[in-house]
């Protein structure tokens, strides 16, 4: 939008050291601010938190060194901070060499901002201060809830001895692990909402403070290098030698440069935002996202999500793989996951956003875009009978701006198994539309953000619960949830997938059932009272996920097979399982991660088509959406 182009400049003090991995045995400052704050960071043994000493963090050092203080140094921040940080740059902390410090304070002088002590209550390793839900644990924890909290916490990582995330598997007969003994912004977030819920906020704190420091915020035209802005879609802490038997620890991020298909993440930068509303809602504690810092990082992300470019849509514009199915799956374009949760994320940061300056411009793009993509999404993604059989009817080639097929769909596209699956009273939001173009599939994550967020009309909402009650056996069956409905086989399967040996139809992606959709399920039944299909769903997990060993995803048309190539013991389907027990014993504490309709988003107009003699949409038009 153009009112972007207005966003301030101003430059941000990235972490005081940075090392690059081309040169590994050198540590190298790549800042040229003058900064008073000691450059020299250690970690020194001193730190007590609340997870098991003796689990196994995999390859990383033990016993590790507490960390007594980081120090970030940061320039003022208006809107977009801009400096040298690139594509291979890692955050490092260096141990071995002790040194003191002191607390974390906004400096008088407003033009730096100093981290330095991390013994302060609400810094980095410090207790998070925690609701009064969350000073009591569970008296009557289940057996399968003590195993998968044992586990979770077995899966959590270190950085300078401070808990600051959790690797995707921990599965100890693994012997590739590839990328699963990562930490996933992704997969990372059902594990915060369960550490949150409990109370036990230290990790989800350090976890948001450092993924923050890996944001890349160069501006680039390197195609081989992150845009500003771009958020890693992993991490890893890996260890360094120094010399004189000194080591130091740093966080390797990878922006996708090492994923399959080399596609950067579109949805980490949204669960990030996400997840910073929700610690600071069950948390209480508001003041990461009051920071300068932060309000830049948000800047900045929705400065990707909000830019310029040749789309026509209100809704993002993304490739194959740059989100939770990330491989080759026919779902580029616009599909539904990154709709819903660029919606959500949009939602989350005008709740955080301070309102000074040039973020008022960016205030106004936000609502212009959520509203105009609501009713993009409303009006043409929903599918129901009635809107099937209008398709079935459509002409086509209509050329003008009254025209009722407008992206010329081909009624020809209308699968043959759609008919007789919809249910009368049941209806969803289709995958994905481009010109020519309706991904029919149920895509279980979109339509529960969609949901979620309210992102679809309060009688979608219930149709779309009506359809996954009505289609039980096909989307949960024996193990909840499919991540998408049905699957791609034969000449389709070899054509879209690139005859994909991981996503054979009813496996993976491909129509695979996977456990860390569950919680998100619980949270969208929850806010539409349905909280008996919840319990149903989570009572099939809890008779399988402990038994089979957690894995990572099922295959078959029912859910029935442990996945062919599915990862024992993933950390998300074990805090997914966690954090859906949790929300049902406090539903209260689960309204605070959902929203409800905003009926200020249905005074503007919905599409602000007002040149070349388009036609704009009435506030009665964006209002009737509510009813559709």
């Amino acid at each position: 939008m153009n009112n972007l182009s207005s966003l301030c400049n101003s430059t941000m003090k990235l972490p005081s050291r940075v090392l690059t991995l081309r040169n590994a045995s050198v540590v190298e400052f790549r800042h040229s601010y003058n900064t008073p704050c000691d450059q020299k960071l250690t970690c020194k043994s001193k730190a007590s938190f609340s997870f098991n000493q003796n689990s196994q963090f995999h390859a990383y050092p033990s016993p590790f060194l507490a960390f007594q203080g980081v120090i970030y140094n940061t320039q003022k921040l208006n809107c977009l901070p801009s400096s040298s940080f690139g594509l291979h740059s890692t955050v490092s902390r260096p141990y071995g060499v002790p040194v003191e410090a002191s607390p974390v304070e906004t400096d008088k002088n407003p033009e730096r901002l100093c981290v330095e002590n991390c013994n302060d209550e609400n810094i980095v390793g410090g207790e998070v201060p925690a609701a009064e839900y969350g000073n009591s644990r569970a008296s009557h924890e289940s057996e399968i809830d003590k195993e998968a909290w044992s586990l979770l916490r077995d899966a959590v990582v270190t950085y300078c001895g401070f808990p600051i995330g959790t690797v995707a598997s921990n599965d100890p007969g693994d012997k590739h692990p590839l990328n699963y003994d990562q930490v996933f912004i992704r997969d990372f977030v059902p594990s915060a909402l369960a550490f949150l819920l409990r109370g036990e906020g230290e990790i989800v704190k350090n976890f948001l403070l450092h993924t923050l420091q890996l944001q890349s915020t160069e501006k680039t035209v390197d195609c081989y290098s992150p845009g500003q802005g771009l958020m890693p879609v992993s991490f890893k802490v890996r260890t360094v030698p120094l010399g004189d038997n000194k080591f130091e620890e740093v966080i390797d991020p990878d922006f996708g440069g090492s994923a399959i298909g080399r596609v950067a993440p579109v949805d980490s930068g949204l669960w990030w935002i996400i997840l910073l509303r929700a610690y600071g809602k069950i948390s209480g504690d508001y003041t990461l996202q009051e920071r300068e810092d932060f309000q830049a990082g948000i800047k900045m992300i929705l400065n990707l999500c909000l830019a310029d470019g040749f789309d026509m849509f209100p809704s993002l514009l993304v490739t194959d793989g740059s989100c939770m199915i990330d491989r080759k799956m026919g779902v580029h374009g616009h599909p539904l996951e990154i709709q819903a949760l660029t919606y959500a994320a949009l939602r989350c940061s005008r709740e955080m956003l301070t309102v000074i300056g040039c973020s008022k411009n960016l205030m106004t793009a936000i609502n212009n875009r959520l509203s105009a993509l609501s009713f993009h999404i409303r009006e043409y993604y929903w599918v129901d009978l009635r809107k099937t059989n209008e398709i079935y009817r459509y002409k086509t080639e209509e050329y003008s701006m009254d025209a009722t097929n407008k992206f010329n769909i081909y009624p020809e596209q209308i699968p043959s198994w759609l008919i007789d699956w919809i249910p009368e009273d049941g209806g969803y939001l289709i995958g994905n539309l481009q010109p020519a173009h309706m991904d029919f599939r149920f895509f279980t994550l979109g339509n529960l953000w969609s949901l979620i967020s309210s992102l679809a009309t309060p009688k979608q909402n219930e149709a779309i619960l009506k359809l996954i009650e009505a289609k039980w056996d096909d989307i949960v069956g024996h193990m909840p949830l499919k991540i998408c409905y049905p699957a791609l086989e034969n000449e389709e399967w070899r054509i879209v997938t690139g005859s994909d040996p991981k996503n054979t139809p009813w496996s993976f992606h491909n129509g695979g059932s996977w456990p860390a959709l569950l919680w998100q399920f619980t949270l969208a039944c929850i806010k539409m009272g349905r909280i008996e299909l919840a319990q149903k769903a989570v009572g099939l997990a809890e008779k399988k996920l402990s038994v089979d060993r957690w894995p990572e995803y099922y295959d078959t048309p029912s859910g029935k097979f442990v996945g062919k190539q599915s990862r024992l013991y993933q950390t998300w389907a074990i805090a997914g399982f966690l954090t859906s027990r949790m929300m049902l014993e406090k539903p209260d504490m689960a309204s605070l991660l959902f929203w409800e309709e905003d009926n200020e988003l249905l005074e503007n107009c919905v599409c602000a088509l007002t040149k070349g003699g388009r036609k704009i949409c009435s506030r009665d038009v964006a209002k009737s959406q509510i009813l559709v």
